[in-house]
């Protein structure tokens, strides 16, 4: 019987994987990857099966990140249900391979969690990514590990925007959780970047053996950054970009921007103000992958999610 009124309760989370290389020259994710697949003894826990996995291995062999589209964007039902073969694009063939190994997606048969470790070269430090505030176990688990890392600061970015919520690799599981680290250049490896992502990945399995091991987990409160919308950098009519993120925004992920503020400098030194109606918290600021989506940052407005006790059914 459950000690707290309204608890949740979910099964046991007995398999778990772990993905890197989802893009292939995002490198903690990539290295710590090939370390755990030579001697997982470190990602192991009671009742769990850790797998760790390297998602792109075309990409991560290239170091680029990726071959053909966006591994991370691929996991679409379109996608996911094509007719395979060689004529679909390399990362599309990957992504119905994955979905065959962990899922299939939105099945009771697919993985119970996935972790999927990115880095950003924009200054958003340690970011947990969370798909759904519905999601009772991930936001017990992000609570867990806010915990345990304090002093040290990690963030929860939450995107269920319908319209700015993608498909990702780690949709496939059941308790999908994406982590940011950052900033790191493409195709380079900082130790303490590296040494962050690993400590949260401890943490976070650490969770999931205790609420296994029949832990229960009180009511919690959870701040999160739910995202809000995508500005793209200010452009020509022949959609050249015509204006970079102003210093005073640069590195400013996390840090409040107001009506008014700064926001963009053209290149002969005008600034462009924000105009939005209220306080937003931008972050992926000046992000490098995303130039190519027509992303300058995206913005965020901050809440407070209730996360129900949960326990083990």
């Amino acid at each position: 019987m459950s000690s707290y009124n309204n608890s949740a309760c979910y099964s046991e989370a007995r398999r778990v994987a772990i993905f890197g290389g989802t893009h292939g020259n995002e490198m903690s994710g990539v290295t710590l990857v090939n370390l755990w697949m030579k001697n997982s003894a470190e990602v192991q826990r009671k009742r769990v099966e850790t797998k760790p996995f390297i998602t792109n291995p075309k990409a991560v062999e290239k170091c680029t990140r990726y071959v053909d589209t966006d591994l991370n964007r691929a996991f679409t039902p379109e996608n996911l249900s094509a007719p395979g073969g060689d004529d679909l694009p390399y990362e599309v063939q990957r992504a119905q391979e994955i979905n065959r190994i962990f899922g299939p997606k939105g099945s009771p048969e697919a993985y119970d969690v996935i972790f999927d470790l990115h880095n950003t070269t924009s200054n958003m430090g340690c970011t947990l990514i969370l798909e759904s505030s519905k999601d009772h176990f991930n936001l017990q688990m992000m609570n867990y590990i806010k915990k345990a890392i304090a002093p040290a600061s990690c963030l929860v970015l939450l995107n269920e925007h319908p319209l700015l919520k993608y498909s990702t690799s780690r949709s496939v599981a059941k308790h999908p959780v994406g982590l940011e680290v950052g900033p790191q250049p493409q195709g380079v490896l900082r130790s303490n970047i590296f040494e962050a992502m690993r400590v949260i990945l401890k943490h976070a399995l650490d969770f999931i053996e205790l609420f296994n091991e029949g832990m229960e987990f009180p009511p919690c409160t959870v701040e999160v950054f739910r995202v809000s919308e995508r500005i793209d950098y200010p452009r020509d009519a022949n959609g050249n970009i015509i204006a970079m993120v102003h210093p005073n925004l640069q590195d400013g992920d996390w840090e409040p921007l107001n009506p008014g503020d700064p926001m963009f400098q053209t290149f002969d030194g005008k600034t462009i103000h924000y105009q939005g109606s209220g306080t937003v918290y931008p972050t992926f600021i000046n992000e490098a992958a995303y130039y190519e989506k027509q992303q300058a940052f995206v913005t965020t407005r901050r809440e407070t999610l209730v996360a129900s006790a949960i326990r083990k059914a």
